[in-house]
C-alpha cells in the first residue's frame, strides 16, 4: 500500500540532519521561532489589557492551540463549524464560531458540539432575526442557553448586522429569548488587515473603534451589555488593542507569518515583530534548463491568492518562482547566481499561510537541522 507522507519521514524523527532528508514537498514549522511568535503575542495582548483568543483557521492543529491557551489564550476563534467540532474533541477550552450556523445540519451539530462541551465554551456568532430564533428552538435541548455574539458587518459586511440598528435589534431579541445567552459583539474587519501602508491601515481601524465605541455604548444605554467585544486581526492587533474598544484580539497569521503579512507589519527599516515559522521545504527535480530549476512544489502545495512563494533557505534569496503546474514550480536564480543541484532542498515562504496549510496533512516540526516531531493538520478541509 502507499505511505503518506508523515509515515516516509516519521523514521528521521530524532535524527540529526533529518530536517534535509525529508520526503517532499514538505511543511515544516521551525518550532523556537513559532514558541516566541505564541509568547510575543500573548505578552503583548496581557501588557495591554486584552483578552486573546487566536483564530485556528490559521493553522487548524489541537497541538498549536493547546501551546496558545496555556501562553494564556482564552480560547481559540474558528471560522467554520468543523473546526470547532476539532478543538472542542482536543479539550481547547472558550470556542467561538465567528460565522453564523444557519442550515439544518450546521444549526443540529452546533447544538451537539454546545452538548459535548461545558456551559460556556461554545458561542456562535448571530446576525439575522430568522437564524436566531431557529437557533432558540433547536437550543431547547439544551441543558444551558445557547451563548451567542451579535456579529457586525465592520463595513466590510461579509457576515453580520451592516448598521448599529441592526446590530441592538439582534442584541435586543438574543437578550429577550431564554434559550439563548447573549455574550457580546463582533467586529472582524478582514478587509483592513493586509493594507500596507501603516497610515491608512491606522486610520481605517481607527474609524472602526470609533464606531465599535458608539455602538457598545448605545446597547449599554438601552441596557444591554456585550461583555465580550472581539475582533481584530495579525494585521491590527496593535492598533486596536489601543483606546478600550476591543476587549479581545482574534489574530491568527501571527502564529507562522507569511509574505503578505511580513510587508504589512514591518514599520519602516523595522522588521515585523513576528517572525516566519512556516516553511515550505521542496527539491529539485530537474535542472535541464539554462535559466531555471524545477522543484516539486506547485500550486497543489502553495496557497495561489496572495503572490509567490519567496526564497527563504537553499537558493539565493533574490531567485524568483514561478507556478509551473500542480506538482512543480519554476525557480529562477538571478545572473552570476549559483543554481542548486539537481536533489537539493529548497524551502520557501508561504505567500499565504492559511490557505496553503490546508493543502497539507502534516507538519514537519524542526528545531535546527532536526525533524523533531510530526503533528497532524487536525482540521484540515473540515467544514
Amino acid at each position: 500500500m502507499p505511505q503518506d507522507l508523515q509515515q516516509v519521514n516519521a523514521p528521521l524523527i530524532g535524527v540529526p540532519g533529518g530536517r534535509h532528508l525529508l520526503d517532499t514537498p514538505a511543511l515544516l514549522i521551525d518550532l523556537p521561532a513559532m514558541t516566541r511568535n505564541i509568547e510575543r503575542m500573548a505578552a503583548f495582548a496581557k501588557a495591554h489589557g486584552v483578552n486573546l483568543r487566536p483564530h485556528v483557521k490559521t493553522h487548524k492543529s489541537v497541538e498549536i492551540a493547546r501551546r496558545q491557551v496555556a501562553a494564556g489564550a482564552v480560547g481559540v476563534s474558528c471560522v467554520t463549524l468543523g473546526e470547532a467540532e476539532v478543538m472542542v474533541q482536543g479539550g481547547i477550552p472558550g470556542v467561538l464560531i465567528t460565522s453564523p450556523a444557519v442550515t439544518p445540519s450546521k444549526i443540529a451539530r452546533l447544538v451537539k458540539l454546545a452538548q459535548r462541551a461545558r456551559p460556556g465554551d461554545v458561542m456562535v456568532v448571530i446576525d439575522n432575526p430568522q437564524n436566531l430564533a431557529e437557533l432558540a428552538r433547536a437550543a431547547s435541548e439544551l441543558t444551558h442557553p445557547l451563548d451567542v455574539l451579535v456579529d457586525y458587518g465592520a463595513g466590510y459586511n461579509r457576515t453580520g448586522a451592516a448598521t448599529q440598528a441592526k446590530v441592538l435589534e439582534m442584541a435586543a431579541l438574543a437578550a429577550a429569548e431564554p434559550r439563548l445567552r447573549l455574550r457580546g459583539l463582533q467586529a472582524y474587519a478582514g478587509n483592513l488587515q493586509h493594507i500596507v501602508a501603516r497610515e491608512e491601515r491606522g486610520a481605517a481601524a481607527a474609524a472602526l473603534r470609533e464606531t465599535v465605541a458608539g455602538i457598545v455604548a448605545a446597547a449599554r444605554r438601552q441596557g444591554l451589555n456585550f461583555d465580550i467585544v472581539t475582533g481584530a486581526g495579525t494585521g491590527t492587533h496593535d492598533l486596536d488593542s489601543q483606546q478600550n474598544a476591543f476587549t479581545e484580539l482574534q489574530a491568527g497569521s501571527y502564529v507562522f507569518m507569511d509574505a503578505e503579512y511580513s510587508r504589512v507589519l514591518a514599520d519602516g527599516d523595522q522588521p515585523s515583530p513576528f517572525e516566519t515559522s512556516l516553511f515550505v521545504q521542496t527539491a529539485v527535480v530537474s535542472t535541464n534548463a539554462a535559466d531555471w530549476v524545477t522543484v516539486d512544489g506547485g500550486t497543489k502545495c502553495f496557497s495561489t491568492d496572495s503572490g509567490v512563494p519567496l526564497v527563504a533557505k537553499g537558493a539565493d534569496a533574490a531567485s524568483r518562482y514561478a507556478f509551473f503546474g500542480d506538482e512543480h514550480g519554476k525557480l529562477m536564480p538571478p545572473a552570476g547566481a549559483p543554481r542548486p543541484a539537481l536533489g537539493a532542498r529548497v524551502e520557501f515562504v508561504t505567500p499565504h499561510c492559511d490557505p496553503t496549510v490546508n493543502l497539507h496533512d502534516a507538519y514537519h516540526v524542526v528545531e535546527g537541522g532536526t525533524l523533531a516531531a510530526i503533528w497532524p493538520v487536525d482540521a484540515r478541509g473540515r467544514r
